[in-house]
């Protein structure tokens, strides 16, 4: 109390001193704040936050970005305490208008509750990052509720703002904006959208970070790498980013192939297109030819079997050749094909394995192979297809059936050039 007193007289033997200078007093007291304020925030931030800095740093997750979330709302509060002291001291100052003194305190007390919104924004960053380390956050991620959390409090800060520098009650300034509520509608009307959108996807799982999807409208063909209030980011296979917004995955198709993922397998579905005319009865020749394949022991035999009972009840009434079944290449073939997938490794032998015949057309007739490999992953995918047309391709000619490829000008060149050497 007493140094009170003796601060108080000392000021007034200053302002006595300096009162043949107008304006010095008033001044000198400015400046006296503008240095407290500086000197407080140094304090702040170079004291204060680098001992909390240290301390941070030893705590768990530091370096996984909960500390440094951490840190940047501590150092948002802290410049609270200079416009503070502003707002103190100012009240203080001699002489000052009535209306100066108004706006500066009201300023200040704007800053403080913007920089209080921005550190309760950075807070929200915090608690997204600490719920992403739970094991089911990709499946309902929260970054959508948070921002639309950070879009209330931003909305409500900047009404405090309005009010506190317009020098009105905020109950009577959020009345006033109650007749504005279509026109306010109208300008959100994304981000409710949004947020409706972002509702439905995070409660049936139709999308979550990690899903491959594909949306030929947006351009999208990648893996999901973030979902937001407004937007989906996409990371695509040529490493091109594309963003999707949220309520079009909710108004327009796309494909989700999680679920090939999930079931282990992925399909296979491909025809080698053959030469019609290479389709023809196997002869005794063709027939120990192929015998000599182990996988179509059980086939012919039972062919074999099969054939003998039918030609036999035939040939009592039509003992002609040309009633009598017969195997042909392209049945034996197909057979074979069903075989050797069906001992493959890398074919999934617990899912749907076809060998089928498609209506023929100008290229050919196709002979479609269904199946499903044991693995998702795009690389061995494509290894163990590969593999499969490989072998099929190189073994076609054993079974006397040759694969349609349109003519080129490539053999009448190759036919003139060996007749024009000849």
């Amino acid at each position: 109390m007493v140094d009170a007193v003796v601060a108080v007289q000392w000021l007034e033997r200053l302002q006595d001193t300096l009162e043949p200078y107008p304006g010095a007093y008033l001044a000198l007291m400015l400046l006296a704040l503008l240095v407290a304020a500086g000197l407080a925030n140094w304090v702040t931030k170079r004291i204060l936050l680098r001992g909390l800095r240290r301390l941070l740093s030893h705590l768990p997750g530091a370096q996984t970005g909960r500390g440094s979330h951490l840190m940047r709302v501590i150092a948002r509060l802290s410049n609270v305490v200079p416009s503070q002291v502003i707002a103190a001291g100012i009240r203080v100052v001699p002489d000052l208008p009535p209306g100066v003194v108004t706006f500066v305190v009201g300023a200040c007390q704007a800053w403080a509750v913007l920089t209080v919104a921005l550190a309760v924004s950075h807070a929200l960053d915090a608690a997204n990052d600490l719920y992403e380390r739970r094991p089911d956050a990709r499946n309902k991620p929260i970054k959508g509720y948070l921002q639309v959390a950070r879009i209330v409090i931003f909305v409500i800060a900047g009404l405090s703002i309005v009010a506190t520098l317009a020098g009105v009650d905020l109950r009577y300034l959020v009345t006033g904006l109650g007749a504005a509520t279509a026109v306010l509608m109208l300008i959100f009307q994304d981000t409710i959208l949004s947020l409706v959108a972002s509702v439905q996807i995070s409660g049936d799982g139709r999308v979550r970070i990690g899903d491959w999807i594909e949306m030929p409208s947006q351009n999208a063909d990648g893996d999901v790498i973030d979902i937001a209030l407004h937007t989906i980011t996409v990371q695509n296979f040529d490493k091109t980013i594309t963003t999707i917004p949220t309520k079009k995955l909710v108004t327009d198709s796309f494909k989700n192939w999680r679920g090939m993922e999930e079931a282990g397998g992925r399909r296979i579905k491909r025809a080698l297109y053959l030469d019609q005319h290479s389709v023809h009865f196997l002869d005794t020749a063709a027939l120990a030819r192929l015998e000599r394949f182990g996988l179509l022991d059980d086939y012919l035999a039972g062919k074999r079997a099969e054939l003998e009972r039918w030609n036999t009840q035939v040939a009592q009434a039509h003992p002609e050749e040309v009633n009598a079944r017969r195997l042909t290449n392209l049945g034996t073939f197909r057979a074979y094909i069903e075989r050797y997938l069906r001992s493959h490794p890398g074919i999934h032998q617990g899912m749907t394995l076809l060998v089928r015949q498609l209506a023929p057309g100008p290229q050919g007739l196709p002979l479609e192979i269904y199946c499903f490999t044991v693995s998702t992953a795009w690389g061995e995918y494509e290894a163990i297809q590969s593999d499969v047309f490989d072998h099929l391709l190189a073994i076609l000619p054993e079974f006397g059936l040759r694969v349609f490829q349109e003519s080129s000008d490539a053999m009448l060149m190759a036919m003139r050039e060996g007749a024009g050497r000849g």
